[in-house]
């Protein structure tokens, strides 16, 4: 695919993504009888500028770590969690839509979208180690027990090598025996899930890793329905899951989100926050 074909893809698939947001019809949750649906009791929020095309979302001790997309635009930076300043940035070459970053160890990986390329970097720095090349599309990235996990769209996720990067095994996310389709970004959580948001919509699956099931359905509308309309004006699809290490707190937000909400997923909604 061509530089310009790509740039044109990326932008419809943005302006689809802003349009599923944007709309008066919000997306359905999904709902089953067999998992447990969550919701999202929120303890914090944080203001932040809307210049991020969140694609990446991850917290590795004091350090938030976010990588962002749309070619020309993708960069990777680094912020404190202490006080929500930016400690650090690296823009991507023009040509490269970035996708998933995840932290393993003393590597940052950031997968890219149509590319077919990781770039390991440093995670002080966020200097540039080396590339490696993937088959496939990248979309979401997370690190658990000595694998990555990847997303690229579908209802697969890939277990990597964290050195090689090389694909060893893949399995089916179901819920209820169907695919789940449009995995996003990924989040490895401690209690051994992984947490995903599902493109499009404000739902995030949480997924046993071994088999695939999905173990519970999150609902993110609520914090959609907390933002004023100049707040959802502009605003893009509900993208990005971060654990707090050592807790049961998450933060979550969007694509060109204004905010970053700190929450608990519970099976009620504390009252004034449905």
């Amino acid at each position: 695919m061509t530089v310009r074909a790509r740039t044109f893809a990326a932008v419809v698939t943005s302006l689809l993504a802003v349009s599923a947001c944007s709309s008066t019809t919000q997306p359905a949750p999904v709902t089953s009888d067999s998992v447990p649906a969550l919701t999202t009791e929120v303890v914090r929020e944080y203001d932040r500028g809307d210049d991020a095309f969140t694609q990446g979302f991850e917290i590795d001790g004091d350090v938030l770590y976010e990588g962002t997309g749309l070619e020309g635009s993708s960069f990777v930076r680094r912020t404190s969690l202490e006080n929500m300043t930016e400690l650090g940035r690296e823009d991507l070459p023009s040509d490269l839509f970035g996708e998933g970053i995840t932290v393993d160890g003393d590597t940052l990986w950031q997968i890219t979208w149509q590319d077919g390329v990781a770039i390991e970097r440093d995670p002080d720095s966020l200097a540039e180690r080396r590339r490696v090349d993937y088959d496939g599309e990248g979309w979401g990235l997370c690190s658990q027990d000595e694998r990555l996990v990847m997303s690229d769209g579908s209802s697969t996720l890939t277990f990597r090598d964290p050195t090689s990067f090389e694909a060893e095994s893949a399995v089916d996310v179901t819920l209820d025996g169907n695919p789940v389709e449009r995995l996003n970004e990924l989040e490895c959580a401690d209690d051994g899930s992984v947490y995903a948001n599902v493109w499009q919509t404000f739902d995030i699956m949480r997924i046993d890793p071994e088999t695939g099931a999905v173990t519970a359905v999150i609902d993110g509308t609520p914090l959609w329905n907390s933002m004023s309309a100049s707040e959802r004006d502009g605003a893009d699809v509900f993208n990005g899951i971060a654990q707090i290490p050592g807790t049961d707190r998450f933060l979550v937000t969007g694509k060109y989100w204004p905010r970053i909400f700190e929450v608990r997923f519970t099976e009620t909604a504390p009252v004034g926050q449905n």
